[in-house]
């Protein structure tokens, strides 16, 4: 179970992540949130980590970053190894069809 630390770890290293992708392109906290649609207080809460902030202003970020795409790995189906292996040499087995 992931504790309240390491919950915390994450949305800290994420907040920073997203602190510095606004410093970079050089926007200030109140024009960002603009931007975003939400409140300063709701930037300023994402980018200290807090656990509080609705799911919705993070992909909201992540549109106007041009980072939503990023989101299509979370929660995404994983294909083993083995799996990935048995799926290739199942291609590999189909016969051509016959000709007349």
């Amino acid at each position: 179970m992931l504790d309240i630390k390491h919950q915390q770890k994450y949305l800290l290293e994420l907040g920073a992540r997203l602190k510095s992708m606004r410093l970079a392109r050089n926007d200030t906290m109140a024009v960002f949130a603009q931007r975003l649609g939400v409140s300063a207080g709701t930037l300023r809460a994402m980018e200290h980590g807090t656990a509080t902030v609705q799911i919705g202003a993070w992909v909201k970020a992540l549109w106007v970053l041009d980072r939503l795409d990023d989101l299509n790995g979370v929660l995404a189906e994983r294909v083993s190894l083995l799996e990935r292996a048995r799926a290739s040499l199942a291609r590999e087995r189909q016969r051509a069809s016959r000709r007349t």
